[in-house]
């Protein structure tokens, strides 16, 4: 099992070996998930498995009992011949679509491309510098652990932190983030002002396809298209407003015997602009954007949220909710605005804030960026 990597773990794997060795030219039929035919961990796996696919389909996991969660189970065909020398290597198989009533719905491609194509590896990794960081575990709470923690070192031109664990959409779904520090445990990597860009369009498209049973196993990829200064925008302007961007400002914050602020260099306004009663610390997003032209859909999101902000500016919160969103600087951010505003608007206390126009922007923009993620080969 040594030549096996990360698969060697999973039972049918270890089953599928032991059927190559003991009856090295079988047809196999089996019920499993799909990463042995398109997950990272299973490339070691594949590059010795020697099988031709013939037939099969997949079906929504919900049709087994005791399983939870919503992902593609897959019943494939396989032709084995462990004797040959000449491999045929799985690069893409078409299966049926059933649902949990095994109606068939269509069709689905699954692909077997090389772990240096993804998207993973596509972003700049910048190295930490000696400069200590807070490792945060959400937008403004450290992490309680101060062992085995990543993300306790900042880098040359950091602005931030983002979480990116895994290629696939399902891991996309729930761990793709950003945050105003390091994160505490693995999967993330620092955002930097040369990279900013790079993190951005990797967010949105991590992002912008909703995840469902059947792309649940899907890898993201690398861009095989050139990409445009005005898809570059659109991703900048989405992420901004995105509700993963956990961006965020406050002070006193504590973790390992010290105190700690954090600073939101996420703000795409200046103080004028938005009503607020003192200086940001940073105006790196003002500055950055500054010269850049906007698509018609993401100049509607940045003049909808400008307007959200200037809302959270002209009244004050009560204590508990600055207490609960650490309001204690004026640059806060994107997660302390929306959750102020939506905090604001269920105690009644003062005059509702719609959000109405930013959706209705931010969904239009939305709906631009989807195809353009397969488009430029973001997915298959």
């Amino acid at each position: 099992m040594d030549k096996q990597g990360y698969a060697a773990r999973e039972l049918f794997v270890q089953f599928l070996v032991r059927m190559a060795k003991e009856i090295p030219t079988a047809t196999v039929a089996i019920f499993s998930k799909l990463k042995y035919v398109n997950a990272p961990n299973f490339e070691k796996f594949r590059y010795v498995w020697n099988a031709k696919f013939l037939s099969g389909f997949v079906v929504h996991s919900k049709a087994f009992d005791g399983l939870n969660g919503n992902f593609p189970i897959g019943f494939l065909v396989w032709e084995t011949d462990q004797n040959t020398k000449k491999k045929t290597p799985i690069i893409e198989i078409s299966t049926e679509v059933l649902d949990k009533t095994a109606q068939a719905i269509g069709e689905k491609k699954f692909y077997n491309l090389p772990n240096e194509q993804l998207l993973s590896n596509w972003i700049i990794r910048v190295k930490p510098n000696a400069v200590d960081a807070l490792p945060l575990k959400n937008a403004i709470s450290p992490t309680t652990s101060t062992k085995d923690v990543r993300g306790t070192k900042w880098a040359d031109g950091a602005i931030g932190g983002m979480i990116c664990k895994g290629s696939d959409l399902q891991n996309a779904a729930t761990q793709t983030a950003l945050l105003s520090s390091g994160y505490c445990s693995a999967g993330g990597f620092l955002v930097t002002d040369k990279n900013l860009w790079q993190a951005s369009i990797v967010f949105t498209v991590r992002r912008v396809i909703k995840q469902t049973w059947i792309n649940d196993r899907d890898q993201f990829l690398q861009p095989t298209s050139p990409l445009s200064d005005e898809f570059k925008n659109d991703c900048l302007i989405w992420m901004l407003f995105n509700g993963s961007n956990l961006t965020a400002s406050a002070n006193d914050l504590e973790w390992n015997n010290k105190k700690w602020s954090l600073v939101n260099h996420f703000i795409p306004f200046t103080e004028a602009e938005v009503g607020a009663p003192d200086r940001f610390e940073s105006d790196f997003m003002v500055q950055y954007l500054m010269g850049k032209t906007l698509s018609n859909e993401a100049q509607a999101v940045l003049d909808a949220g400008r307007s959200l902000w200037q809302a959270y500016f002209a009244h004050t919160d009560v204590r508990t909710v600055r207490d609960e969103l650490k309001l204690n600087r004026p640059d806060v951010g994107w997660y302390q605005i929306r959750n102020a505003l939506k905090a604001r608007n269920a105690s009644g206390d003062a005059v509702p804030v719609s959000f109405s126009a930013f959706e209705s922007a931010y969904q239009t923009l939305s709906e631009k960026l989807r195809p353009q993620v397969f488009e430029l080969g973001f997915l298959r």
